[in-house]
C-alpha cells in the first residue's frame, strides 16, 4: 500500500502542473471504461462532444505526490485533465477499493481530491452484478440510491468542518437533476437505461448465493465492491453525484446461478461500457 497519502499535496502538485487550473466536474472510470477518453476518434459520431475534447494533462497516480495507487484489474491508475467545450474535467482512470487494503478515507480519495480541485459534481462508473432478474449482462443501471453493506464509512473518526458536516444528509445522495439529465440523454440516444438500487459490499470475493438472495430481498437491484464509499464522501464535501453501473453478470443467487469469472465480468463490462461511452460525453458536456 502507498504510505503517506496526502490529498492536499496531490492537489498542490496537480495545480502546479496545470497552472492552477480548476475543474468543473470529475469522472471516475471503473472496469470496462478506462479507454473512454483515449485519443482515438475514428469510431465516433461526428456530433460526439468528445470530438471537441482536448487532453491538457495526464499523469499516473504513482507520479502524483500523496496519491494512492490503484491495483485492481483494468484500472490504469491515471489522472487526466481534459477540456470539453469550455469545461475542464478531471478524469480518474481507476479507483481505490476497500479490498485493496485501503481505509474508507483512502478509498474516497477521488471524491475529496475532486472537491479540492474545484469540482461541483462527480460522475461515478463501476461494474456490478445483477440481483434483479430483469437485468441482463451488458445493461447499464442508473443508480438511484444505495445500501452500504461494507461496514465502512469515510466519515469515521474526527470530522473536519471545513470539508463537511459531521452528520451529512444522505437522503438524496444521488442528485435528482443529474439523474434526469442521464435519463433524458439516454432517451435522446435510444439507449435503454435500467434504474435501481446498488448494494455495496467489501469483497474481493464474490457473494454467496444466499447473500445475493438476501441483498435482493433487502431491496437492491445490483451489487458491487465500490461506489458507496465515494458517494458518502461526495455528499460529505458537497459534490453532486451521478452514478452508472455496468451490469456484468447475473447475480440472482437462484438455483440456476452460474459460476462467475473475471474474464466474463470484464467482457460484459465492455459491452455496457460501449453504451456508457455513448452517454457520458453528452452528459459531461452539460454538467455545471
Amino acid at each position: 500500500m502507498t504510505p503517506n497519502i496526502n490529498l492536499s499535496a496531490a492537489r498542490q502538485w496537480l495545480s502546479e502542473q496545470t497552472s492552477g487550473q480548476t475543474i468543473t466536474a470529475s469522472v471516475v472510470l471503473g472496469s470496462g471504461l478506462g479507454s473512454l477518453f483515449d485519443s482515438d476518434t475514428t469510431s465516433r459520431d461526428k456530433h460526439d462532444p468528445l470530438n471537441d475534447c482536448d487532453l491538457l494533462f495526464e499523469a499516473p497516480y504513482s507520479q502524483i505526490p500523496g496519491m494512492p495507487i490503484s491495483t485492481a484489474p483494468e484500472h490504469a491508475g491515471v489522472f487526466k485533465l481534459i477540456k470539453i467545450g469550455e469545461k475542464h474535467i478531471g478524469v480518474f482512470q481507476g479507483r481505490f477499493h476497500l479490498y485493496e487494503g485501503y481505509s474508507a478515507r483512502e478509498a474516497s480519495s477521488t471524491a475529496y481530491l475532486s472537491r479540492l480541485l474545484g469540482a461541483q459534481s462527480i460522475v461515478l462508473t463501476n461494474a456490478a452484478g445483477a440481483l434483479n432478474a430483469d437485468f441482463s449482462p451488458g445493461d447499464v443501471m442508473l443508480v438511484e440510491d444505495h445500501l452500504n453493506f461494507t461496514g465502512h464509512s469515510p466519515l469515521r473518526g474526527e470530522n473536519d468542518e471545513a470539508i463537511g458536516l459531521r452528520f451529512p444528509d444522505m437522503s438524496r445522495a444521488y442528485t435528482p437533476a443529474l439523474q434526469q439529465l442521464a435519463t433524458h440523454t439516454a432517451a435522446q440516444k435510444s439507449i435503454s437505461l435500467q434504474t435501481g438500487i446498488y448494494a455495496g459490499v467489501l469483497g474481493p470475493e464474490l457473494e454467496t448465493s444466499a447473500e445475493r438472495r438476501f441483498l435482493r430481498s433487502s431491496g437492491a437491484d445490483a451489487v458491487g465492491m465500490s461506489l458507496v464509499i465515494e458517494t458518502i464522501a461526495a455528499a460529505h464535501c458537497g459534490l453532486d453525484v451521478l452514478a452508472l453501473s455496468a451490469i456484468t453478470n447475473s447475480a440472482t443467487g437462484g438455483p440456476d446461478q452460474q459460476v462467475d469469472t473475471i474474464e466474463e465480468v470484464l467482457e460484459n463490462a465492455a459491452v455496457a461500457g460501449s453504451k456508457m461511452s455513448a452517454l457520458l460525453p453528452t452528459i459531461i458536456s452539460q454538467l455545471y
